[in-house]
Formats: C-alpha cells, structure tokens, sequence
C-alpha cells in the first residue's frame, strides 16, 4: 500500500500539517524539521498524491512547450535550458512538436490547455498562421513567446536581438576585408527569419557593401547546400555569406567545398545560434551565439510575472559574435 502523509508526519515525530509544509516548501518551516520530514518521506518511500495537491494548490506544477520542430537542433537545447530550470523549482515540463504546422500547433495548444498548464511557452511556428491558436491560449492561461512571436503583440515575448546578433556578423566580415556579402536564410514566415534578413539588409547599407545575392528557402542544412550550389553557378561569388541560422551555414561550407572554393580564403561564412555543431564543422564555424540558459531563465521568469502582473512584456536579450575558423581575421 502507498505510505501515507499521515504515516511519514508520525515518523519525523511532527502534525500533518507541519509535515505537509515542510514537503511543500510553501509555507516557513525550521530548516530541522525540513530535514526530519523529509528523511522520513525517503526512509517510508513517500509519493505525495498529484492529483490531490494540485486541487488544494490550484496549480499542476506543469509548464506546457510547443517548438516549431524537434527535428532542428536549436530547439532542443532551448528546451534542455527550460527543463533544467523549471526542475530547479520543483516543476515540470510537457513538451510537444508542431512539426511545422499551424494545425498540429492549434491541436497541442489546446491539449496543453485542456490538461491545466500552470503556463505555455511557445515559439510559433509561422507569423500569421499561428496568430489565432496563440492568442486563444493566451486567453486561457498565462502564456510567453520565445525565440519567435506572432504579428500583433498578443503576448509577452522573450528572445535575442536578432538585429544585433546579424549586425555583428556583417560588421566582421566587412572589417575582414568583405566587399560583396550575400545572404542566405529562411523563407520569411517567421519572425526570425524576417528579423535576420532586415538586419542584413541594414548592416550591408551602413557597411557601404554590394549585395550579390539573398536566397531564401529553409532553416536547414539541405537548403544550405544547394544555395552554395546557386551561388556558385551564378557567376557572382561573394568575399562573405551571412546565413540565417547554424544548420544552413554547414551546409554552406559542404556545398562551397564541393565546388573547390575554400573557407575562409575565397569565401567567408558565418552562421546563428551557436548550436552544438558549430564548434564540430570544418572549418569551425564563426556564428552568433544565442545564450539559452539565460533566455529560459527571462521565459520563466516573465512567464512568473505573468500569473500575477498582466501585460505586455518584450525582453530582448543580446546575443555574441563567436569568431572561429570560417571567417578572416578584422584588419
């Protein structure tokens, strides 16, 4: 049979309302008699029953998380970042997988809703199309946008300066030495993409550069590929390629080298987000770091702020230039 509060109270020798406070950490016990209380509730093998505290506390100790694919590699360390710190306070996280798609998103908002979140995260998947399924969950519960984010300001919102992180890579290459750039990113469905394109766009302007060419397809090595294979067929090579996010970057340093142009000498090439691979690529890869310990710590805690203090909040967090082996030194 599952022990008892009651069972686990007699043990430390306490009430049950004193055990329960201890266990819940909700309420001011001496640091003893945590200690005696929880000591017992090991030595007995207690499971508090979830249900039941949820009804008294009014909250599921659950955060609900919906990312636009497992599949690409930034969003599962954002999720290992978020995790990490709702473990901290003694919660946890359901994950789900949009897998791109405004209706499979509206579906896993719902369930997350359904199933009492004490809150949602969640990076949209597109622009506009995920714009009525987020704002119908931010009537429901109290709701923060990472990393990406609905037109119309619908939510609070947590992410890095996309227009910083892009300035910073232009004005590298260009103090390496790069008069023609190109970019190459995702198709502009998301705020991300379009951020990152606009910042390009204004970084090359201010740097006085040409622009050869701007492509535009996915965020993923594939995509990478072949717009080196454009690029280099085009007739137009450029001094530097600012890409869109890490995944394209790889795959713009394979498909370069296949047409025997060399990085960093005939082509630089930068990259976004600084996921574990960057480092791994030949040559390693000089991108923008996005720092996702600290945007899970800004979600959570907006998200905390949300419960009691409605509003709009908008938390830009800066991100770094991380120089490595595929651009040229600054002259």
């Amino acid at each position: 049979m599952a022990v008892t509060l009651r069972e686990v109270a007699a043990h430390a020798g306490v009430s049950i309302a004193t055990a329960s406070r201890a266990l819940s950490g909700r309420r001011k016990v001496s640091p003893e008699i945590v200690a005696r209380v929880v000591a017992a509730a090991e030595q007995l093998g207690y499971r508090p029953n979830a249900v039941a505290q949820a009804l008294r506390e009014q909250t599921t100790r659950t955060v609900g998380m919906v990312v636009p694919s497992i599949t690409l590699p930034f969003f599962p360390e954002i999720v290992q970042a978020v995790e990490y710190e709702l473990q901290r306070s003694g919660r946890e996280l359901i994950l789900c997988d949009a897998q791109y798609d405004p209706r499979v998103e509206e579906r896993r908002l719902r369930v997350l809703v359904e199933r009492k979140v004490d809150g949602l995260i969640i990076s949209p998947c597109d622009m506009e199309r995920s714009r009525p399924a987020v704002v119908e969950a931010a009537k429901a519960v109290p709701l923060v946008q990472l990393d990406r984010y609905v037109e119309g300001g619908v939510s609070d919102w947590v992410g890095v300066d996309d227009e910083i992180g892009i300035g910073l890579a232009v004005e590298h290459v260009i103090a390496g030495g790069a008069k023609r750039l190109a970019f190459v990113g995702s198709e502009l469905t998301n705020s991300s993409a379009r951020l990152r394109l606009a910042a390009f766009e204004r970084g090359a302007r201010a740097g006085g550069v040409q622009v050869t060419d701007v492509l535009l397809g996915e965020f993923s090595a594939a995509w990478g590929q072949r717009a080196a294979e454009l690029i280099c067929t085009g007739g137009r090579i450029p001094d530097a390629v600012i890409c869109g996010n890490d995944e394209i970057a790889i795959g713009m340093l394979r498909g370069l080298r296949a047409h025997g142009l060399r990085v960093p000498d005939d082509v630089a090439v930068t990259g976004f987000d600084d996921i574990g691979y960057a480092e791994l690529s030949d040559p390693p890869l000089t991108t923008v770091r996005q720092p996702r310990e600290q945007l899970a710590r800004e979600a959570l805690r907006v998200l905390a702020e949300a419960r009691t203090s409605p509003g709009l909040r908008r938390i830009a967090v800066a991100p770094q230039l991380v120089v490595r082996g595929t651009t040229r030194p600054e002259k």
